[in-house]
């Protein structure tokens, strides 16, 4: 990642972390669009369509790091929401090439269980589909693919607006 991509990374959180009443505001992607397909990796180098999980059923995506501590204060909340709609929403952790490595993430996940697919960002291209403004983005889609919440900050209701959307 080139010196002004990692700056601009950094000074987005730094953003987020500093206005984080801003942070239910609609961000990133408007709600009700439909996100362009992104080509992901998986952490053993396969590529992964995030393109082929819109449409079929709701869909959470967190834009995450090893490092960020709004993830880790969001640990709790995404894995509540998991644990009551994991059958139901496609859970999707996508780890940004900002700061870490592929090893680095593994590591992590050797002593820290992640709630859903673990995903890599090598290049950037979901942070740009999705318009994610800083790690701790979390994006919902519908069952239609569409976006129905996006968030920043520790402070998310991801289990009440997984309700919202299943119509729970």
């Amino acid at each position: 990642m080139t010196g002004w991509r990692s700056a601009a990374a950094s000074f987005a959180l730094l953003a987020a972390l500093a206005h984080p009443a801003a942070a239910q505001d609609q961000i990133g992607l408007p709600l009700g669009a439909t996100p362009p397909a992104a080509q992901v990796e998986d952490l053993d180098g396969a590529a992964v369509d995030l393109g082929a999980y819109y449409g079929k059923k709701p869909v959470l995506l967190e834009f995450w790091a090893t490092w960020c501590p709004v993830c880790k204060a969001l640990e709790p909340e995404l894995a509540a929401a998991y644990a009551r709609f994991g059958s139901d929403v496609e859970f999707l952790i996508v780890a940004v090439a900002v700061n870490q490595s592929v090893r680095r993430v593994r590591r992590h996940l050797a002593d820290h269980e992640m709630p859903g697919r673990v995903l890599w960002d090598g290049d950037g291209a979901a942070v740009r589909a999705f318009q994610a403004p800083s790690t701790s983005y979390i994006v919902i889609l519908d069952g239609q693919g569409q976006v129905a919440y996006t968030g920043v900050a520790e402070d998310q209701k991801i289990v009440a607006a997984l309700e919202k959307i299943m119509g729970r």
